[in-house]
């Protein structure tokens, strides 16, 4: 079936090459052939909606917003009152945005499985049968679009769009645990067709054809497994799956179904849990499957050198590490809500408690321990390295207060039963001696803050005690243990550190106290009576005759000294003043003449 389809597409593509160009100008005038990137369209639409961080609701609700969109603009609406279903056929394919209907159509009904396929506990059995309908409908939907493709898309178009459905074909039978040979036959068209189309087009395209293989590879090599065509390991399958894109997904959820069913029947053997010493059964059956989970996290990040694993990974495997601890947690506590008046199941309860919640806190110390070797990697390297952010010396401070905090609870935490273990003894005295430890690496970063605000005095007084805790804790490890090796090695090169840092802080607060007279004279000397100061550094505009750079120290962040901003004020010539200072030396006529005098009568002379 896959040498038949590798020889039609071969077939189709030497016939559209042999057509006369007049015949292929009268057909595409009668019927236009339309042409989609179905591959970049859609991982364009994926990626900034939502799948780059897996959010297939984001996602599902811009299919639904992107449909009503080309429903609206196409008048193609399923009227207003009453729903009249309005199909779309070859002969209502008139415009593009026709087959954007039919792929975004399909999308949703993928992504909303997928959706479903996301829950935290996993779908149920009603779930599991509404995820297989949307697959269905995706299906159906892709079909639909490879046939309307086939007739009104040009030749790529067709390849892209058959190539897609088969992908949804395999995923719909790769989500039903059946047909895997139709499943297989299905991924290897759809890995033929991306196969062919990245060897032609622009680099973006190629580069998205092959990123589509490679997603398609761990399902192909899955099925073969089913199959039985491969004697590939589960091992191999987890290496696998640990690969990125939302191709993958379903086939992670199936890993991560086989992984928790070998859990379960693991957890039936699994009865008690030790911890320095103590026996806590375990009753509960999630409890055991959540506990396995950690355990089995827990070996995948010790199993692993630092420089296999990418810092990111290894938080990321923390992060789910804890959330199996905290799911363990919870189980105990509602174990202890319901264990009623029995004593010996709540004492053994608490104890487990305090146990999963001792290795929580043991997991925390070394996630931050994580964190800090990450952010000396970038405190130690040079300012002139650009593209990512220097570590400021108060936040291995802050990190080194997280770490003191945690190392004071796990030693609470150990030391608060009554009948103490020797196992617990030397548990807790050994993170005793590690919270000293960090201590003086709190201390020692504590003076490289005071050190790059110029307070040398404070700063050689912080190196010294940071010098003296440090050996204070290389004291203890020598008496307690031999086997810390690696925090022995840190603490001898806290200790010349501190020492070279004290050393060039005193020098440096000497050399400072013999200049500070000289930089007091030449101050008063600058100083005038009008209270203005000559200027003693020049800008970079005053000076451009003169090759000196307009930063002072490379080292301090200081503001280039390229020009006074704001810039300072300039007399600026303005319009005299103009004073009338004839308006009182000039007498004004008398108009007595010219006003207008009252004519009275007879009878008026009478009433004076």
């Amino acid at each position: 079936m896959y040498e038949g389809f590798m020889g039609r597409m071969n077939e189709t593509s030497a016939a559209a090459m042999e057509i006369d160009d007049e015949k292929s100008q009268v057909s595409d005038q009668i019927n236009p052939k339309f042409s989609i990137n179905v591959l970049q369209l859609v991982k364009s639409a994926q990626m900034q909606h939502g799948l780059r961080h897996g959010d297939y609701t984001r996602y599902r609700r811009y299919c639904t917003a992107r449909l009503r969109r080309l429903y609206k603009s196409l008048k193609f609406t399923h009227g207003r009152a009453k729903y009249t279903r309005r199909a779309i056929t070859e002969s209502t394919v008139t415009e593009v945005r026709f087959l954007h209907i039919v792929l975004y159509t399909a999308e949703r009904a993928w992504s909303h499985a997928m959706e479903k396929r996301q829950l935290p506990d996993g779908p149920n059995a009603r779930q599991r049968i509404y995820l297989i309908g949307r697959l269905r409908k995706a299906v159906k939907w892709a079909t639909l679009f490879a046939q309307l493709c086939a007739i009104k898309g040009d030749s790529r178009t067709s390849f892209e769009a058959e190539a897609y459905a088969n992908y949804m074909k395999g995923n719909f039978l790769f989500e039903q645990d059946q047909n895997w040979d139709t499943a297989l036959s299905h991924f290897r068209n759809a890995r033929a067709v991306y196969e062919e189309l990245g060897k032609y087009g622009d680099l973006d395209n190629q580069v998205l054809c092959r990123e589509r293989v490679e997603e398609l590879e761990p399902s192909i090599r899955y099925c073969l497994h089913k199959v039985g065509e491969s004697k590939i390991q589960t091992s191999e399958l987890l290496d696998i799956s640990k690969m990125e894109g939302p191709g993958l997904d379903l086939f992670r959820a199936k890993l991560e179904a086989i992984m928790a069913e070998a859990r379960s029947q693991q957890a039936v053997a699994m009865m008690e849990f030790c911890w320095l010493g103590h026996r806590f059964p375990i009753s509960n059956a999630k409890t055991r499957v959540a506990i396995l989970k950690a355990q089995e996290l827990e070996k995948d990040l010790c199993g692993s050198a630092d420089d296999s694993l990418p810092a990111e990974k290894r938080l990321g495997i923390f992060d789910k590490i804890f959330a199996a601890y905290h799911e363990a947690r919870s189980c105990i506590r509602k174990d202890l809500d319901s264990a009623g008046s029995a004593e010996t199941v709540k004492d053994n309860l608490n104890g487990l408690d305090k146990a999963v919640s001792a290795i929580l806190v043991q997991r925390t110390i070394e996630r931050n321990q994580l964190l800090v070797s990450i952010a000396k990697s970038k405190f130690n390297k040079h300012r002139d390295d650009r593209g990512e952010k220097i570590t400021k010396p108060e936040e291995l401070v802050r990190l080194y207060d997280l770490l003191i905090q945690n190392t004071t609870d796990l030693s609470d935490l150990v030391s608060s039963g009554r009948d103490r273990k020797p196992e617990e003894v030397a548990f807790s005295e050994e993170y005793a001696i590690k919270g000293l430890a960090f201590r003086a690496e709190r201390c020692f970063y504590l003076a490289k803050s005071y050190s790059l605000a110029g307070k040398r005095t404070e700063a050689y007084a912080l190196y010294r005690h940071a010098r003296t805790l440090a050996d204070n804790a290389l004291q203890k490890l020598q008496i307690v243990s031999d086997s810390y090796m690696v925090v022995i090695q840190d603490l001898k090169l806290l200790q010349s550190n501190c020492r070279s840092n004290s050393c060039i802080e005193h020098a440096a607060a000497i050399m400072e106290e013999n200049v500070a007279p000289e930089k007091l004279s030449k101050g008063i000397s600058t100083i005038t009576l009008s209270g203005a100061e000559m200027k003693v550094e020049k800008f970079l505009l005053d000076k451009l005759d003169l090759y000196e750079s307009a930063v002072i120290n490379s080292n301090m962040k200081e503001v280039p000294r390229i020009e006074a901003f704001p810039p300072a004020f300039q007399p600026a010539p303005r319009n005299p003043i103009v004073l009338d200072i004839a308006f009182n030396l000039i007498e004004f006529p008398s108009l007595e003449n010219r006003m207008k005098k009252d004519k009275k009568g007879f009878i008026s002379r009478l009433w004076r």
